[in-house]
């Protein structure tokens, strides 16, 4: 998970002078300051989390991590995915199973 790139908002990848696409659009309205700092807590319990895990859940979580800052509904599935892995952890997931309920309530999903 060390080394990967989580970006809110727009994004710009310039390589060389010519063929450039332009400004990706990650999300149409910007992200309100307490979910992306939930969001940042929750990537920091899922990192503790992650040294719990069997090799294959671990995978899929990393797998999941990115559509984090996805459009809504990527987003949403991404915490859903997130929450069930936490909740088969058992107790060592609890906390967080609590940030994402934490960032579903403050994006008014749930």
């Amino acid at each position: 998970m060390s080394g990967d790139h989580y970006y809110f908002g727009d994004n710009v990848t310039m390589h060389g002078g010519t063929g450039n696409t332009g400004i990706v659009r990650n999300q149409t309205a910007a992200t309100p300051p307490a979910v992306r700092a939930a969001v940042q807590d929750l990537l920091q319990l899922v990192e503790e989390l992650r040294t719990g895990l069997p090799p294959a859940s671990a995978r899929t979580l990393d797998d999941t991590l990115p559509d984090l800052t996805a459009q809504p509904p990527e987003r949403h599935r991404a915490l859903l995915a997130i929450a069930g892995i936490a909740a088969t952890a058992g107790t060592i997931g609890r906390p967080v199973l609590e940030a994402v309920n934490r960032i579903l309530e403050l994006l008014g999903a749930q």
